[in-house]
């Protein structure tokens, strides 16, 4: 085995870390952030979640979190992958990474399932939603996770984060994002209920099994922390206020009852239902929120691709949608009457 067969990881290092010989190892396509590997041995495959190589921004990439999150998630049986080992010193194979279990399952890129029945596709639905309500109804302090973020002012101090990340990684002067800096704090609505929350919700981030809508596993925990629950609904619900594309999850524009997926309002109601909640807020001001955190990801991206350590091979490509998103969340923040 040569360390180039594996591109961008040097598979007889983790070897030697791993005490035993690693057969395979294969990229997974996409993942922006932190990059993303199959790897297998004699015994068995597992996925390889690692920091990306070079400089990182403050607070970034925080996979130490992730790797804790699951190992506490697990025991009490939700949908997660079973965490295996982490390792924190970057010498290894150039930077921090954790191994958990591979599951097996499907995947869905786009948001309109189009290769799914409509019977199959609002099952599907009805579990993704199940399974986020199931997340938020988890008691911090009985999965030992306490202090995996404040509990309280929860808008307050993720605006402030992402216009800290945004700034740190800026390249352009964008006029729709100054006027969200000044907007959204102006603007926060009050916190009535802290959860564990996902932060990055959606239906390509789960792993459903093979034959049938039940969720295996939730991925992709790199934005999870302790917050308001509604940020992570409000996130999964703005697929429903975005034009739909052939991928992606989004769903507007298309004949959701023809394709027997949930409107918006039977989402809701079913998430009401399962959280007990009479009703929920306007949520134009959550998805301009979402929408300006999604700019400070991206710009950290676009960042990253002109330094030379991007992940994905796209990164220039997603960079572009930077202005459009920005302009698509002053246009919800003008909804709500800015």
């Amino acid at each position: 085995m040569t360390a180039d067969r594996f591109a961008d990881l040097d598979g007889e290092a983790l070897a030697r870390w791993l005490g035993q010989p690693v057969s395979a190892i294969a990229k997974f396509p996409g993942g922006q952030s932190n990059p993303t590997y199959r790897v297998e041995t004699a015994t068995e495959a597992m996925v390889l979640r690692r920091k990306p190589f070079g400089k990182l921004l403050p607070s970034a990439h925080a996979i130490e979190r992730e790797h804790r999150l699951i190992a506490a998630l697990h025991p009490m049986g939700m949908p997660v992958a079973r965490p295996i080992a982490l390792c924190e010193d970057a010498g290894v194979i150039g930077a921090p990474f954790y191994l958990m279990e591979l599951v097996e399952g499907r995947t869905f890129w786009a948001g309109g399932l189009p290769d799914c029945a409509p019977e199959e596709r609002g099952a599907i639905y009805r579990a993704m939603i199940e399974t986020l309500a199931r997340l938020h109804a988890i008691d911090p302090q009985a999965a030992g996770l306490e202090d995996y973020g404040a509990p309280g002012n929860y808008f307050a101090r993720q605006v402030g984060r992402w216009t800290r990340q945004y700034r740190a990684a800026q390249t352009d002067e964008i006029a729709d994002v100054e006027w969200l800096i000044e907007w959204l704090p102006a603007t926060l609505p009050p916190q009535e209920r802290t959860a564990i929350i996902h932060g990055d919700y959606r239906i390509d981030n789960l792993i459903f099994a093979p034959d049938g809508p039940q969720v295996l596993a939730v991925i992709d925990w790199e934005l999870s922390t302790l917050g308001d629950p509604l940020a992570d609904f409000a996130y999964l619900a703005m697929n429903w206020a975005m034009p739909h594309g052939e991928r992606g999850a989004q769903l507007g524009g298309l004949d959701l009852p023809a394709l027997g997926i949930p409107t918006l309002e039977e989402a809701s109601a079913l998430y009401c239902e399962l959280t007990g909640r009479s009703a929920l807020p306007d949520l134009n001001w959550f998805f301009a929120y979402n929408l300006f955190r999604l700019v400070g990801i991206i710009q950290g991206i676009k960042k990253r691709a002109l330094d030379g350590n991007a992940s994905s091979a796209n990164a220039q490509a997603t960079g572009e949608r930077i202005v459009p998103l920005a302009r698509q969340a002053r246009a919800f923040a003008e909804r709500v009457g800015a």
